[in-house]
């Protein structure tokens, strides 16, 4: 689960903070979800879970283990459960706070489902049928679920379940956000007045792509080209050597090109401004080689990583205190999910739900 200007409030339930007085600075609420894959890469930390971090400070945010979502695709059930509760400890590990924000599990709130099945009857086919990441996937698959086929529409219902007004997305998930929109219009168009839900804009952070290490392609667990936030030191110091450089640099002699070497372009992320200048002269004026650039980068990201596996060990020692968080992070979740549903139930003219 990175334009416009609709922006709808946060009810209550959704966390605003209440103030005597003067008003409480409105904020607006972001959801965002990763699928369950047992753990993240580097390409994932800096493409998504540093902004999420950073915008707990700033909004309401919803983030989501996305398990429903992640059924599309063949996996052992046996290992679903594991996989998820890895996920949410690197998820807390890497500074995901649950003070400041809702972390949960899309399957422990059944209005996902809910709402996306109302949401289909709205989403155009044809719309579906173009989706980019529906045709890669349906060209690798043995066959094609109707769930490969609706995952967007799923997607627009996690969002507009907690009436987000902001998504921070890749590029790979513009055009399913598009297509949230084309729903919203669709609904609020079919439904009636006052809208329900707002069209969510999309929150371009920067890198919204990270390649992996072969330089070619996005980086991924299933490409075998990335490097996991839990790698030990000579894994990522083995896996940084084979990393992709620049491929006009035959000798360390020759001048580098440090804004087209993958190495170089990575340095930034994990460097001090100072130490990034100094290698990327270096490399322009072959004064410093790639492999001590690669050296350097790896020693930087084992640095980095550090804190962060240090804190996963922390949570991994106590299982019932991340299940706890995950337990209250499903009912917040849920009151907000709940209050949603009352009003779309209302508007579709269902009878409410008894009790």
């Amino acid at each position: 689960m990175d334009s416009k200007q609709a922006v709808s409030s946060p009810s209550p339930d959704a966390g605003t903070a209440k103030t005597e007085g003067p008003k409480a600075p409105h904020r607006e609420v972001v959801f965002s979800g990763m699928q369950p894959s047992g753990g993240f890469h580097i390409g994932n930390y800096l493409g998504a879970v540093r902004d999420w971090v950073t915008l707990q400070d700033q909004h309401r945010c919803f983030y989501c283990v996305v398990d429903l979502h992640a059924i599309t695709q063949p996996y052992d059930p046996l290992a679903m459960r594991a996989r998820v509760m890895d996920m949410a400890v690197e998820l807390l590990a890497c500074g995901i706070d649950p003070n400041r924000a809702t972390l949960f599990v899309q399957s422990q709130v059944p209005e996902h489902a809910e709402l996306a099945w109302v949401l289909s009857t709205l989403a155009p086919y044809g719309e579906l049928s173009r989706m980019t990441q529906f045709k890669e996937k349906g060209e690798r698959a043995e066959y094609i679920n109707c769930g490969l086929f609706t995952y967007p529409v799923l997607m627009a219902a996690d969002i507009l379940l907690y009436k987000a007004t902001r998504v921070p997305v890749g590029e790979d998930q513009i055009q399913h956000l598009e297509l949230t929109r084309e729903i919203v219009r669709r609904f609020n168009g079919r439904f009636g007045e006052p809208a329900v839900f707002s069209e969510p804009l999309p929150m371009h952070r920067s890198p919204l792509r990270i390649m992996g290490l072969d330089g070619k392609q996005k980086m991924s667990k299933s490409l075998g080209n990335y490097v996991a936030i839990s790698d030990e030191p000579d894994v990522i110091r083995k896996k940084i050597s084979g990393a992709f450089t620049d491929e006009l640099r035959l000798r360390k002699k020759d001048p580098g090109h440090p804004e087209s070497c993958y190495v170089c372009g990575l340095e930034p992320f994990f460097m001090s401004a100072d130490k990034v200048a100094e290698f990327h002269e270096g490399c322009r004026s072959a004064k410093i080689g790639c492999i001590d650039s690669k050296r350097a980068l790896a020693e930087a990201i084992i640095s980095h990583l550090q804190p962060i596996q240090e804190r996963k060990r922390e949570l991994l020692a106590k299982p019932g205190f991340v299940e706890e968080i995950l337990r209250d992070g499903a009912a917040q979740a849920r009151k907000v999910a709940a209050q949603t549903m009352v009003e779309v139930r209302d508007r579709l003219g269902f009878l409410p739900l008894p009790g």
